[in-house]
């Protein structure tokens, strides 16, 4: 007795723990057709479904026109005589258009809404081949957002010289399932994020945080990208990258145009951008296309753009909002279809305040900006742009030069300490770089070639004017703040906000900045001297050594 029990306990658990198999479809007006005994005789998908031995269908919720009704009743007719166990349910799903995209999205998700979805106890398949490709379309979205909780039915007809319920195939829209799928996109996505680093296996946190945001812009949008920093931190380069990038995934098919606006003066201006009909003016011999045609499907770059005349500017603003400009003479609209990623070292804001850059184009090319760092902003990746440049010494003159052992060590502690201020960035390094495998003898660098640069270079700054440090005070100080400054004490804040945006840390900036009054201190404690003179103006380490970008898509 105690034994049928527990058997008969034992078979209602197992029972109650088999989860229900339901299949969600549509009826399809062509391929679930058929007359009398010759329909056995074709595949028909929704019939098919429930011919599988290793699929079990408890029921199937079958969606149909009022116009399809007997062909529905038919379906669910064959569905039962294959299979017994399947319940079958007609709903009717009224269309006035079946090709319209929001009718059907609307009926579905109307349908999705109201349906009492059990998923603690049953599996739901959704049925994909059968209905018009836009009701296909809209199960797959329904599917992928959750509204439809369950998983993609495709089936396909047997091979022609067979007959019977043909083939299926389950699809799971939750891609963190596949690990192949998820380590290809993880893969496909750190190629293009090395790609736009040239390569350069870069090691400073924030600057890979940044091109992360950059390559995921640059994959989604095509809307105008603002990049700024200093001269030679890479604008050039990396605009060109972007191109690349987007021409590798086939979303652009034009050309890459590059044009510094800072080159670009008086009339010659106008017509270089936007070309110019024969006999226009003086010397127009010929027409012109311009760059901004020339560009038509594919990219310009326009550095420096806050060099641009103001009535190259309302053009431009025009071109780029219309993609439609007005050659100089003529009295027809080109069009152009570009892309346009723009480039400075100056403060828009401040060519704003002083009426040379207009206030609407700004707002027009700045919802993504990103600021690239200047080189001593990112003391840590000297060393793999040092390779970098090494490698591309190599490819442009066909000679391998290699540094030794000693000589690299002795340029990397120059390069990275706060000695070395790199004004010129990456076209100081790079020229540096060229200079020392030009000279190297035998293909090696020695520490004799590395002095003599270092030499070079120190000397080379020195004679360089002071850069406008005025630019870091006003992103640290409100306007009313630097006012309650002196002059004398100003131009002391400068030079030390300077001091740290060159170094790596704060001990590094006091040993730079207190490098002659430490000698005389028993424990001198630089960091701590740095930290009480910035807390004099309301400032700390993370305020002055940090750099900033926007533009987080």
């Amino acid at each position: 007795m105690i034994c049928d029990i527990s058997e008969s306990y034992f078979i209602i658990i197992s029972m109650s723990a088999i989860r229900r198999q339901i299949v969600l479809g549509i009826l399809g007006s062509q391929l679930d057709s058929g007359l009398d005994e010759l329909r056995w005789k074709q595949w028909r998908p929704s019939v098919g479904i429930c011919q599988h031995e290793d699929l079990v269908v408890d029921r199937f919720e079958l969606l149909i026109e009022p116009r399809q009704q007997a062909l529905g009743e038919l379906v669910a007719r064959d569905i039962r005589s294959v299979s017994p166990e399947t319940e079958v349910r007609l709903h009717a799903f009224a269309l006035a258009d079946p090709w319209d995209f929001e009718e059907v999205f609307a009926r579905l998700h109307e349908f999705a809404r109201g349906y009492p979805f059990r998923t603690e106890d049953e599996d739901y398949l959704i049925h994909i081949t059968t209905g018009t490709h836009v009701a296909q379309i809209c199960l797959f979205l329904l599917a992928e957002s959750r509204h439809l909780p369950g998983r993609l039915l495709q089936t396909s007809p047997p091979p022609r010289s067979e007959m019977g319920a043909g083939r299926y195939r389950i699809i799971d829209l939750d891609l963190s399932k596949y690990d192949a799928l998820a380590t290809r996109f993880a893969q496909e996505q750190q190629e293009d994020l090395t790609f736009l680093k040239s390569g350069i296996e870069t090691r400073n946190l924030a600057f890979n945080a940044l091109i992360e945001r950059i390559e995921r812009v640059a994959i989604a949008s095509a809307s105008p990208v603002l990049l700024t920093g200093p001269t030679g931190a890479g604008k050039s380069q990396l605009a060109r990258r972007i191109y690349e990038l987007k021409l590798r995934r086939q979303q652009l098919q034009g050309a890459f145009i590059e044009v510094n606006c800072a080159t670009l003066r008086g009339d010659q201006a106008m017509s270089a951008l936007f070309g110019h009909t024969k006999g226009a003016f003086t010397g127009a011999m010929a027409a012109r296309p311009g760059l901004l045609k020339s560009a038509d499907g594919g990219l310009l770059f326009l550095d420096e753009i806050g060099e641009l005349g103001l009535d190259e500017q309302a053009m431009l603003l025009r071109a780029i909002e219309e993609k439609r400009f007005l050659p100089v003479g003529a009295d027809r609209e080109l069009a152009s279809d570009f892309q346009l990623i723009a480039g400075t070292n100056r403060d828009l804001g401040e060519r704003i305040a002083e009426g040379l850059f207009r206030e609407d184009l700004l707002a027009r090319i700045n919802l993504w900006t990103f600021r690239l760092p200047a080189l001593a902003e990112r003391r840590e990746d000297i060393e793999p742009n040092l390779d970098y440049e090494l490698d591309r010494f190599a490819a442009a003159s066909g000679n391998r030069v290699r540094m030794n052992k000693e000589a690299r060590r002795r340029f990397l502690q120059f390069a990275e300490s706060s000695e070395a201020t790199w004004p010129g960035n990456f076209r100081d390094l790079n020229a540096a770089v060229t200079r020392m495998a030009t000279l190297a003898t035998g293909g090696r660098v020695t520490v004799e070639e590395v002095v003599a640069e270092m030499s070079r270079l120190q000397a080379t700054w020195a004679r360089r004017p002071n850069v406008d440090d005025d630019r870091l005070l006003r992103e640290l100080l409100t306007p009313a703040k630097l006012a309650q400054i002196d002059a004398f004490d100003r131009e002391q804040l400068r030079a030390v906000v300077a001091a740290c945006r060159r170094s790596k840390s704060l001990s590094d900036a006091g040993r730079a900045l207190f490098s002659v009054s430490r000698k005389a201190k028993s424990q001198p404690n630089d960091a701590d001297r740095l930290r009480k003179y910035l807390a004099r103006y309301g400032l700390s380490w993370s305020d002055v050594a940090t750099f900033s970008h926007s533009g987080s898509p």
